[in-house]
């Protein structure tokens, strides 16, 4: 008896993917012969520690740093670039965008594959857009540790009633089709939204790797330490709160180094012609949380490339911030940008003596802010190396205000008569400021440790006792003090967000739609809000400069969140160390390379 239409269709699409897996097994043994990084080539780093490689529930960027190692999204942000441009990484060209900006097709490379894992029975696993698909809506999850994503979730079409249902249920339902994120074919994927948001669109692409769901299900959700991606590397050894190894994926597709059309680049692209990365074989992440001691490391030739910030970032230098002449003549380079993050004091909303739309507790937040020295803070504790924060936003990055004037609120007079006149005037015998009710006012001060945390510790202190306020502080590990954030166990905590292209990553900190891991101060404002939705539809500077002004009156006015300064990074580079720039919204380690006769 003949096979029936089905049958013979299922037998001629059996075969093919039987063909296609052949040719991917093929390709890779002859990519294999062609190509090997060569392991001893050792790319030798010193970070903070992390918590996690699963490519959707990181909530630090250490963490990050590596997930971007192991993981690819569609495109990356251009390495040599000077302003933020997206370029594709497992993308074959550039995003298709039309409908005014409702409808983002986004075309794959096909051949593409991922590490080995033992769920995959030895064959290879070629990405595809349903890959995308599926990761895209993890990071949607709403039972994730990171909380979803309530921008895409509400923007994608959709995606709100599978959300909704999910949180609901307790479970995402990874089968249920999301009309507005779905794969064409094999390697195409739409992305329709219900109405224009680059910013958010732009990250998802370029910040959010693809993972095969069987890994995941085989791993029963927890794929910390499990990490299958179609990075340049992945992982070999993770030994917690001592080292990350990583190795080249001998699988990786042929790739090279960006080009450039800056005669400054010039030089470097043409060293890097015919080369394929990864360069190095090897990434050796050392767990240092010290900067005294990543320098250390640094200056003995341990490491290939140490980022420090503050006074410590000073001690290679004379007082002309140049160099040091016996660095200079080892070849070591110094490398100084603005990084993409603010720095500032956030107040917890929640709490009892801080917190609080009340008149009296918006005042408390306004006389702490304008308590804290800012100019001793940059040009004693930092040594110079940061810039007073007027705004929320870093130069750099979209929605900055070069009209804001960039100096800090620093005024200790009018702090206090604020303090006096709103209720705060009594003060014990100790001349400590008593509240409202008669009770002490102590405020809690949060900080990391490790780095200057100490010297930031007396200079809070010095700067409550000036409007009669006394302090108390918390020291704690950096990811301790990143579970108290996300549980709201803090009053007050001084630390740095950022990191993306888009001004709305940190504008995301005040918006009330953000889970408390983005919005810590718990902060809820319909005005903000509305402001922070224009930001996200503007379809220029012109509109997306209104909506930020407005954005930082408000924050000002009720001060959830005090901006600080905006940080400098020195970044020093061993004379061996090949390819480096600065890499200021991704790590970038398969660029690097390593000139091993120098480095003996």
């Amino acid at each position: 008896m003949s096979a029936s239409p089905a049958a013979a269709w299922r037998t001629r699409a059996r075969a093919a993917r039987v063909g296609l897996l052949a040719a991917l097994a093929c390709a890779v043994l002859a990519s294999g012969a062609a190509f090997a990084a060569d392991p001893a080539r050792t790319l030798r780093i010193a970070q903070f520690d992390l918590d996690t490689l699963d490519p959707h529930q990181y909530t630090d960027d250490p963490s990050f740093q590596v997930v971007q190692a192991l993981f690819e999204p569609a495109y990356e942000w251009d390495y040599l670039a000077k302003v933020p441009t997206l370029a594709p990484l497992t993308a074959a060209a550039l995003p298709e965008v039309t409908d005014e900006g409702r409808v983002w097709i986004v075309r794959l490379q096909r051949g593409i594959l991922f590490h080995d894992d033992p769920v995959f029975k030895g064959k290879p696993r070629e990405l595809t857009a349903d890959d995308y698909v599926y990761a895209y809506k993890r990071w949607l999850d709403p039972n994730g540790r990171r909380g979803g994503s309530p921008i895409l979730t509400g923007l994608i079409v959709g995606a709100r009633e599978v959300v909704d249902a999910a949180r609901k249920d307790g479970r995402f339902d990874f089968d249920r089709p999301i009309e507005g994120l779905r794969s064409i074919d094999r390697y195409t994927l739409r992305i329709a939204l219900r109405e224009p948001n680059y910013p958010n669109v732009r990250e998802l692409l370029s910040f959010v790797g693809a993972l095969p769901r069987e890994v995941v299900d085989d791993a029963k959700g927890d794929i910390r330490t499990r990490p299958v991606g179609t990075g340049p590397y992945r992982l070999k050894e993770w030994k917690r709160g001592s080292r990350v190894v990583l190795v080249a994926h001998p699988g990786y597709r042929e790739a090279g180094f960006p080009a450039s059309r800056d005669p400054a680049d010039a030089s470097l692209v043409a060293a890097m012609k015919g080369k394929r990365v990864p360069f190095a074989g090897t990434v050796e992440i050392s767990i240092v949380d010290e900067d005294i001691t990543r320098l250390l490391l640094f200056e003995k030739g341990d490491i290939d490339f140490v980022q420090l910030r503050g006074e410590i970032a000073t001690r290679l230098t004379a007082g002309d911030s140049k160099l040091k002449p016996e660095y200079a003549a080892r070849g070591i380079a110094r490398h100084v940008f603005v990084e993409p993050f603010l720095f500032s004091t956030y107040f917890n909303l929640k709490d009892p003596v801080i917190g609080g739309m009340g008149n009296d507790r918006v005042a408390l937040r306004r006389a702490v802010a304008m308590s804290w020295d800012a100019d001793t803070a940059i040009k004693v504790v930092l040594a110079g190396g940061a810039i007073p924060a007027g705004q929320l936003i870093p130069p750099g990055v979209a929605g900055h205000d070069p009209a804001l004037p960039a100096k800090s609120i620093y005024d200790p007079g009018t702090a206090n008569a604020l303090l006096d006149r709103v209720g705060y005037g009594k003060r014990d015998r100790a001349g400590f400021r008593l509240a409202p009710d008669g009770s002490p006012l102590m405020l809690t001060v949060m900080l990391r440790t490790g780095g200057a945390s100490r010297e930031f510790q007396m200079l809070w202190k010095r700067s409550l006792e000036a409007i009669g306020v006394r302090g108390d502080f918390k020291l704690a590990p950096f990811q301790e003090v990143i579970k108290d954030l996300e549980n709201g166990k803090y009053q007050m905590y001084q630390g740095g967000f950022g990191g993306a292209p888009s001004g709305y990553n940190i504008f995301a900190q005040l918006h009330s739609v953000q889970p408390q891991r983005v919005n810590v101060s718990q902060f809820a404002n319909a005005d903000y809000d509305r402001a922070a939705e224009a930001f996200l539809r503007a379809a220029g500077e012109r509109d997306e400069l209104t909506a930020s002004r407005r954005m930082n009156e408000i924050a000002r006015a009720l001060m959830p969140q005090m901006p600080a300064y905006f940080r400098l990074e020195t970044i020093y580079t061993q004379p061996w160390l090949i390819g480096y720039r600065p890499m200021v919204f991704s790590s970038y380690w398969k660029y690097l390379d390593v000139d091993l006769a120098r480095r003996k």
